[in-house]
Protein backbone atom coordinates (compact mmCIF):
# COMPACT_ATOMS: atom_id res chain seq x y z
CA UNK A 1 0.00 0.00 0.00
CA UNK A 2 1.09 3.28 -0.75
CA UNK A 3 1.87 5.86 1.83
CA UNK A 4 -0.82 7.99 2.94
CA UNK A 5 -0.67 11.46 1.79
CA UNK A 6 -1.94 12.86 5.41
CA UNK A 7 -1.84 10.83 8.83
CA UNK A 8 -2.83 12.27 12.45
CA UNK A 9 -1.29 10.05 15.20
CA UNK A 10 -3.15 9.78 18.48
CA UNK A 11 -4.02 14.03 18.32
CA UNK A 12 -4.94 15.33 21.56
CA UNK A 13 -5.68 18.74 22.38
CA UNK A 14 -7.15 20.73 25.53
CA UNK A 15 -8.38 24.72 25.98
CA UNK A 16 -8.59 25.51 29.57
CA UNK A 17 -8.73 22.12 30.64
CA UNK A 18 -11.83 21.12 28.48
CA UNK A 19 -10.52 18.10 25.58
CA UNK A 20 -11.57 19.01 22.72
CA UNK A 21 -9.41 16.33 20.97
CA UNK A 22 -9.50 13.19 22.84
CA UNK A 23 -6.50 10.83 20.94
CA UNK A 24 -7.79 10.59 17.39
CA UNK A 25 -6.30 9.37 14.07
CA UNK A 26 -7.08 9.33 10.29
CA UNK A 27 -5.18 8.49 7.01
CA UNK A 28 -5.96 10.02 4.10
CA UNK A 29 -5.27 8.62 0.58
CA UNK A 30 -4.20 10.00 -2.71
CA UNK A 31 -6.81 11.99 -4.27
CA UNK A 32 -9.20 11.33 -1.38
CA UNK A 33 -12.16 13.27 -0.08
CA UNK A 34 -12.67 12.63 3.67
CA UNK A 35 -15.87 14.61 5.20
CA UNK A 36 -15.45 15.85 8.90
CA UNK A 37 -19.18 16.02 10.04
CA UNK A 38 -20.32 16.87 13.70
CA UNK A 39 -22.04 19.81 15.56
CA UNK A 40 -20.25 22.84 16.54
CA UNK A 41 -18.02 22.24 19.19
CA UNK A 42 -16.99 18.53 18.82
CA UNK A 43 -13.56 19.64 17.34
CA UNK A 44 -14.01 19.91 13.52
CA UNK A 45 -12.42 22.88 12.89
CA UNK A 46 -9.49 22.51 16.02
CA UNK A 47 -8.65 19.22 13.55
CA UNK A 48 -8.14 21.38 10.50
CA UNK A 49 -5.89 24.00 12.16
CA UNK A 50 -3.56 21.33 13.68
CA UNK A 51 -3.18 20.28 10.41
CA UNK A 52 -2.86 23.57 9.16
CA UNK A 53 -0.32 24.41 11.41
CA UNK A 54 -2.11 26.82 13.09
CA UNK A 55 -2.78 25.17 16.03
CA UNK A 56 -0.16 23.24 17.99
CA UNK A 57 -1.67 19.51 19.41
CA UNK A 58 -1.09 18.76 22.96
CA UNK A 59 0.31 14.88 22.12
CA UNK A 60 0.39 13.27 18.58
CA UNK A 61 1.69 13.54 14.80
CA UNK A 62 1.00 15.25 11.49
CA UNK A 63 2.47 13.00 8.66
CA UNK A 64 2.25 14.58 5.13
CA UNK A 65 3.64 11.92 2.51
CA UNK A 66 5.18 9.88 5.09
CA UNK A 67 7.01 13.45 6.92
CA UNK A 68 6.50 14.59 10.65
CA UNK A 69 5.47 18.22 9.90
CA UNK A 70 3.94 18.61 13.61
CA UNK A 71 6.24 21.61 14.56
CA UNK A 72 6.31 22.42 11.26
CA UNK A 73 5.04 26.21 10.86
CA UNK A 74 1.86 26.49 8.01
CA UNK A 75 4.41 27.94 5.07
CA UNK A 76 6.15 24.72 5.82
CA UNK A 77 3.47 22.37 4.70
CA UNK A 78 2.29 21.88 1.10
CA UNK A 79 -1.45 22.24 2.83
CA UNK A 80 -4.16 25.27 1.69
CA UNK A 81 -7.33 26.11 3.84
CA UNK A 82 -10.49 27.66 1.99
CA UNK A 83 -12.56 29.56 5.21
CA UNK A 84 -16.32 29.92 5.09
CA UNK A 85 -16.12 33.44 5.28
CA UNK A 86 -13.94 33.95 2.07
CA UNK A 87 -11.16 36.33 3.75
CA UNK A 88 -9.93 37.66 0.74
CA UNK A 89 -8.35 41.20 0.96
CA UNK A 90 -11.10 43.70 0.12
CA UNK A 91 -7.95 46.47 -1.88
CA UNK A 92 -6.89 43.56 -3.94
CA UNK A 93 -8.22 42.48 -7.54
CA UNK A 94 -9.30 39.21 -8.02
CA UNK A 95 -6.04 38.06 -9.65
CA UNK A 96 -3.88 39.77 -6.96
CA UNK A 97 -6.00 38.01 -4.15
CA UNK A 98 -5.33 34.31 -5.87
CA UNK A 99 -1.36 35.35 -6.59
CA UNK A 100 -0.68 36.53 -3.63
CA UNK A 101 1.12 33.57 -2.27
CA UNK A 102 3.04 33.25 -5.26
CA UNK A 103 4.19 36.78 -5.13
CA UNK A 104 5.33 36.17 -1.51
CA UNK A 105 7.55 33.46 -2.61
CA UNK A 106 8.93 35.92 -5.25
CA UNK A 107 8.13 33.82 -8.31
CA UNK A 108 8.53 35.45 -11.45
CA UNK A 109 5.75 37.93 -12.80
CA UNK A 110 4.65 35.10 -16.16
CA UNK A 111 4.56 32.42 -13.84
CA UNK A 112 2.52 34.09 -11.62
CA UNK A 113 0.25 35.60 -13.99
CA UNK A 114 0.24 31.53 -16.41
CA UNK A 115 -0.79 30.30 -12.77
CA UNK A 116 -3.85 32.82 -11.86
CA UNK A 117 -5.54 32.13 -15.13
CA UNK A 118 -5.08 28.61 -14.62
CA UNK A 119 -6.59 28.64 -11.47
CA UNK A 120 -9.86 31.15 -12.37
CA UNK A 121 -10.14 28.67 -15.44
CA UNK A 122 -10.56 26.15 -12.97
CA UNK A 123 -13.15 27.37 -11.10
CA UNK A 124 -14.69 29.39 -14.04
CA UNK A 125 -13.78 32.89 -13.27
CA UNK A 126 -12.11 33.49 -16.82
CA UNK A 127 -12.28 37.41 -17.63
CA UNK A 128 -13.03 38.27 -13.69
CA UNK A 129 -9.28 39.13 -13.60
CA UNK A 130 -9.29 43.08 -12.86
CA UNK A 131 -12.53 43.20 -10.35
CA UNK A 132 -12.81 43.80 -6.88
CA UNK A 133 -14.14 41.49 -4.16
CA UNK A 134 -17.22 44.06 -3.64
CA UNK A 135 -18.24 43.85 -6.92
CA UNK A 136 -18.71 39.80 -7.00
CA UNK A 137 -21.36 37.94 -5.82
CA UNK A 138 -21.34 35.61 -2.71
CA UNK A 139 -20.58 32.30 -5.21
CA UNK A 140 -17.67 34.17 -7.29
CA UNK A 141 -16.05 35.73 -4.11
CA UNK A 142 -16.02 31.62 -3.25
CA UNK A 143 -14.52 30.52 -6.19
CA UNK A 144 -12.19 33.05 -5.77
CA UNK A 145 -11.25 31.96 -2.17
CA UNK A 146 -11.05 28.11 -3.99
CA UNK A 147 -8.83 29.42 -6.89
CA UNK A 148 -6.63 31.44 -4.04
CA UNK A 149 -6.17 28.07 -2.36
CA UNK A 150 -5.56 26.07 -5.33
CA UNK A 151 -2.74 28.43 -7.38
CA UNK A 152 0.24 26.94 -6.06
CA UNK A 153 -1.28 23.09 -6.40
CA UNK A 154 -1.35 22.05 -2.25
CA UNK A 155 -1.00 18.45 -1.20
CA UNK A 156 -3.83 18.81 0.75
CA UNK A 157 -6.65 21.04 0.36
CA UNK A 158 -8.58 21.97 3.76
CA UNK A 159 -12.03 23.50 3.90
CA UNK A 160 -14.16 24.90 6.22
CA UNK A 161 -17.52 24.65 5.96
CA UNK A 162 -17.20 26.95 2.82
CA UNK A 163 -20.23 27.02 1.38
CA UNK A 164 -22.07 27.62 4.73
CA UNK A 165 -23.00 31.45 3.78
CA UNK A 166 -24.32 30.46 0.23
CA UNK A 167 -28.44 29.65 0.02
CA UNK A 168 -29.84 26.61 -0.62
CA UNK A 169 -29.54 26.37 -5.07
CA UNK A 170 -25.90 28.02 -4.76
CA UNK A 171 -24.53 25.88 -2.08
CA UNK A 172 -25.65 22.99 -4.17
CA UNK A 173 -24.29 24.06 -7.24
CA UNK A 174 -21.52 24.45 -5.61
CA UNK A 175 -21.29 21.30 -3.66
CA UNK A 176 -21.38 19.55 -7.56
CA UNK A 177 -18.77 21.60 -8.84
CA UNK A 178 -15.95 21.14 -5.85
CA UNK A 179 -16.55 17.33 -6.25
CA UNK A 180 -16.11 17.42 -10.15
CA UNK A 181 -12.96 19.96 -9.07
CA UNK A 182 -11.67 17.52 -6.88
CA UNK A 183 -11.68 14.42 -8.99
CA UNK A 184 -10.48 16.85 -12.02
CA UNK A 185 -6.88 17.81 -9.40
CA UNK A 186 -6.76 14.93 -7.71
CA UNK A 187 -5.96 16.85 -4.78
CA UNK A 188 -7.04 15.39 -1.06
CA UNK A 189 -9.69 17.51 0.27
CA UNK A 190 -10.51 17.33 4.25
CA UNK A 191 -13.71 19.00 4.34
CA UNK A 192 -15.67 20.10 7.17
CA UNK A 193 -19.83 20.68 7.93
CA UNK A 194 -22.52 20.11 10.33
CA UNK A 195 -24.60 19.28 6.89
CA UNK A 196 -25.48 15.55 6.58
CA UNK A 197 -26.63 16.07 3.24
CA UNK A 198 -23.19 17.81 2.26
CA UNK A 199 -21.15 15.16 3.74
CA UNK A 200 -23.74 12.55 1.83
CA UNK A 201 -23.13 13.85 -1.20
CA UNK A 202 -19.58 14.77 -1.60
CA UNK A 203 -17.42 12.28 0.59
CA UNK A 204 -15.83 9.39 -0.41
CA UNK A 205 -15.42 8.70 3.31
CA UNK A 206 -16.83 10.67 5.79
CA UNK A 207 -15.89 10.76 10.08
CA UNK A 208 -18.73 11.69 12.43
CA UNK A 209 -17.37 13.32 15.42
CA UNK A 210 -19.06 13.64 18.74
CA UNK A 211 -17.04 15.40 21.74
CA UNK A 212 -13.73 14.75 19.98
CA UNK A 213 -13.63 11.31 19.03
CA UNK A 214 -14.55 9.89 15.39
CA UNK A 215 -18.01 7.64 16.66
CA UNK A 216 -17.44 6.20 13.39
CA UNK A 217 -15.79 6.62 10.09
CA UNK A 218 -16.58 4.69 6.66
CA UNK A 219 -17.96 5.69 3.35
CA UNK A 220 -21.33 7.52 3.03
CA UNK A 221 -23.60 3.85 2.65
CA UNK A 222 -21.76 2.16 5.42
CA UNK A 223 -22.85 5.28 7.79
CA UNK A 224 -26.36 5.65 5.95
CA UNK A 225 -26.82 2.10 6.04
CA UNK A 226 -24.57 0.58 8.68
CA UNK A 227 -24.26 3.30 11.66
CA UNK A 228 -22.32 1.64 14.84
CA UNK A 229 -24.20 4.01 17.14
CA UNK A 230 -27.53 5.31 17.79
CA UNK A 231 -25.66 8.76 17.77
CA UNK A 232 -24.82 8.21 14.23
CA UNK A 233 -28.41 6.68 13.35
CA UNK A 234 -29.79 10.04 14.68
CA UNK A 235 -27.45 12.52 13.46
CA UNK A 236 -26.91 11.38 9.77
CA UNK A 237 -30.74 10.94 8.32
CA UNK A 238 -33.85 10.23 10.56
CA UNK A 239 -33.65 6.87 12.21
CA UNK A 240 -35.86 5.58 14.89
CA UNK A 241 -33.76 4.06 17.49
CA UNK A 242 -35.66 1.41 20.03
CA UNK A 243 -34.50 -1.33 22.75
CA UNK A 244 -35.60 -4.84 22.44
CA UNK A 245 -34.59 -8.30 23.78
CA UNK A 246 -33.38 -11.08 21.92
CA UNK A 247 -36.13 -13.40 22.03
CA UNK A 248 -34.80 -16.11 19.51
CA UNK A 249 -33.32 -16.19 15.68
CA UNK A 250 -34.32 -17.58 12.78
CA UNK A 251 -31.89 -18.24 10.38
CA UNK A 252 -29.57 -15.25 9.91
CA UNK A 253 -32.46 -12.90 11.38
CA UNK A 254 -32.52 -12.43 15.42
CA UNK A 255 -36.33 -12.05 16.61
CA UNK A 256 -36.56 -9.24 19.22
CA UNK A 257 -39.33 -8.67 21.89
CA UNK A 258 -39.73 -5.07 21.52
CA UNK A 259 -42.19 -2.11 22.31
CA UNK A 260 -44.83 -4.50 22.77
CA UNK A 261 -44.70 -6.27 19.39
CA UNK A 262 -41.98 -8.40 17.69
CA UNK A 263 -39.15 -7.14 15.20
CA UNK A 264 -36.45 -8.67 13.22
CA UNK A 265 -33.27 -7.48 12.34
CA UNK A 266 -30.34 -9.04 10.19
CA UNK A 267 -27.72 -11.12 13.00
CA UNK A 268 -24.47 -10.07 12.98
CA UNK A 269 -21.74 -12.48 13.18
CA UNK A 270 -21.37 -12.39 16.61
CA UNK A 271 -24.91 -11.68 17.35
CA UNK A 272 -25.89 -11.31 20.85
CA UNK A 273 -27.57 -14.76 22.70
CA UNK A 274 -31.28 -14.88 23.58
CA UNK A 275 -32.34 -13.05 26.41
CA UNK A 276 -29.78 -10.06 26.07
CA UNK A 277 -30.46 -7.01 25.54
CA UNK A 278 -30.11 -5.10 21.97
CA UNK A 279 -30.85 -1.31 20.65
CA UNK A 280 -31.76 -1.40 17.04
CA UNK A 281 -31.93 1.70 14.40
CA UNK A 282 -34.11 1.21 11.33
CA UNK A 283 -34.43 4.27 9.00
CA UNK A 284 -37.70 6.23 8.68
CA UNK A 285 -38.08 5.71 5.11
CA UNK A 286 -37.80 1.76 5.51
CA UNK A 287 -40.70 1.50 8.17
CA UNK A 288 -44.19 -0.29 6.60
CA UNK A 289 -48.06 -0.44 7.60
CA UNK A 290 -50.04 -3.28 7.76
CA UNK A 291 -53.54 -2.90 8.89
CA UNK A 292 -54.39 -6.87 9.31
CA UNK A 293 -51.04 -8.55 10.19
CA UNK A 294 -50.05 -10.21 13.62
CA UNK A 295 -46.70 -9.51 13.05
CA UNK A 296 -44.33 -6.63 13.92
CA UNK A 297 -45.06 -3.70 16.54
CA UNK A 298 -48.18 -2.44 17.50
CA UNK A 299 -48.53 1.36 16.67
CA UNK A 300 -51.37 4.19 16.46
CA UNK A 301 -51.17 6.86 13.90
CA UNK A 302 -50.40 10.08 15.73
CA UNK A 303 -50.15 12.65 12.71
CA UNK A 304 -49.64 13.17 8.96
CA UNK A 305 -47.24 15.81 8.09
CA UNK A 306 -46.17 17.13 4.77
CA UNK A 307 -42.59 18.95 4.64
CA UNK A 308 -40.29 19.11 1.78
CA UNK A 309 -41.54 16.75 -0.72
CA UNK A 310 -41.51 13.99 2.07
CA UNK A 311 -44.67 12.46 4.16
CA UNK A 312 -43.97 12.40 7.55
CA UNK A 313 -46.35 9.84 9.79
CA UNK A 314 -45.63 9.94 13.19
CA UNK A 315 -46.90 6.87 15.55
CA UNK A 316 -47.20 5.57 19.01
CA UNK A 317 -46.09 2.27 19.67
CA UNK A 318 -47.51 0.07 22.39
CA UNK A 319 -45.04 1.44 25.18
CA UNK A 320 -45.73 4.70 24.58
CA UNK A 321 -42.21 4.97 21.85
CA UNK A 322 -42.73 7.40 19.23
CA UNK A 323 -42.13 6.10 15.93
CA UNK A 324 -41.59 8.31 12.54
CA UNK A 325 -41.97 7.01 9.24
CA UNK A 326 -41.73 8.93 5.69
CA UNK A 327 -42.61 8.07 2.05
CA UNK A 328 -42.01 10.65 -0.65
CA UNK A 329 -45.54 12.14 -1.98
CA UNK A 330 -48.34 14.05 -0.31
CA UNK A 331 -50.66 11.29 1.23
CA UNK A 332 -50.79 7.62 2.23
CA UNK A 333 -54.37 6.30 3.12
CA UNK A 334 -54.16 6.40 6.98
CA UNK A 335 -55.66 8.68 9.47
CA UNK A 336 -54.39 9.64 12.56
CA UNK A 337 -55.95 7.66 15.66
CA UNK A 338 -55.82 4.66 13.69
CA UNK A 339 -54.48 1.37 14.74
CA UNK A 340 -51.55 -0.26 12.42
CA UNK A 341 -48.64 -2.73 12.63
CA UNK A 342 -45.13 -1.40 11.42
CA UNK A 343 -42.70 -3.34 10.45
CA UNK A 344 -39.41 -3.22 7.86
CA UNK A 345 -37.24 -6.01 6.48
CA UNK A 346 -34.67 -7.79 8.86
CA UNK A 347 -31.86 -6.45 6.23
CA UNK A 348 -32.93 -2.50 6.54
CA UNK A 349 -32.50 -2.53 10.67
CA UNK A 350 -29.31 -2.57 12.38
CA UNK A 351 -28.04 -3.18 15.99
CA UNK A 352 -25.87 -0.44 17.13
CA UNK A 353 -24.33 0.80 20.31
CA UNK A 354 -22.45 -2.98 21.09
CA UNK A 355 -19.13 -1.84 21.32
CA UNK A 356 -17.47 1.29 23.52
CA UNK A 357 -18.26 4.91 22.24
CA UNK A 358 -15.90 6.01 19.77
CA UNK A 359 -13.36 5.38 17.49
CA UNK A 360 -9.90 6.26 17.53
CA UNK A 361 -8.73 5.65 13.88
CA UNK A 362 -9.08 4.90 10.59
CA UNK A 363 -7.51 3.47 7.58
CA UNK A 364 -7.33 5.06 4.06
Amino acid sequence: MSTPILELHQIEKSFGGTRVLDGICLSAAQGEFITLLGPSGCGKTTTLRIIAGLEDPDAGQVLLEGQDVTAAPPEKRNVNTVFQNYALFPHMTVAANVGYSLKLKKRPREEIAAAVANALALVQLDGYEKRYPSELSGGQRQRVAIARALVGRPKVLLLDEPLGALDLQLRRQMQLELKALQKQLGITFIYITHDQEEALNMSDRIAVMRAGRFEQIGTPAEIYDHPRTSYVARFVGEANVLQGTVAGRDGDVLVLDCAGGCARVQAPKDAPAQGAPVTLAVRSERVEFDRTSDCGLPATVREKRFAGGMLRIELALADGTALVASRHGIDLPIQPGEAVRVWWQPEDAVLVDRDAPGVKEAQA
